[in-house]
């Protein structure tokens, strides 16, 4: 690798894959596991203002999951194959935002250290949205 823009390209290729990676698991995870997720997210959120919406939080977060996972895996296949950035751009903005909702449930839940263990996988998504618009 010798010139920036061929960095930046392996770069691109690498984030996909890990927000492919990340989103798919957790999404199938709460596809397969729902009973188990939904049981465990009641008892999180039992004493914060979002206890009754917990079935429809999950759904919601569960297809941004997979929508997030699915764009960036199918991005990163694009990426490798034509050098097109633009669905895996979709997919890093879809996990953005599906970080963003999880993000507000723990702080909802007053989950505090659960919001910060967050952030880390919060910077890696807007570094991939970046680099994924060029």
């Amino acid at each position: 690798m010798k010139t920036p823009s061929e960095a930046i390209y392996v770069m691109q290729i690498l984030v996909s894959a890990f927000l492919a990676i990340l989103f798919l698991q957790s999404g199938i995870d709460k596809v397969v596991d729902r009973r188990g997720n939904l049981d465990w997210l009641k008892g999180h959120f039992a004493k914060s203002p979002l206890a009754g919406m917990v079935p429809l939080m999950v759904l919601a977060i569960t297809i941004l999951e997979i929508a997030a996972g699915a764009l960036s895996a199918i991005g990163c296949a694009l990426i490798i194959f034509s050098r097109d950035t633009t669905l895996a751009f979709y997919g890093a903005a879809v996990a953005a935002m599906s970080i963003l909702a999880l993000f507000f449930g723990q702080r909802m839940a007053k989950d505090y250290a659960g919001a910060a263990v967050l952030v880390p996988y919060f910077f890696v998504t807007l570094i991939g949205i970046y680099l994924l618009a060029r």
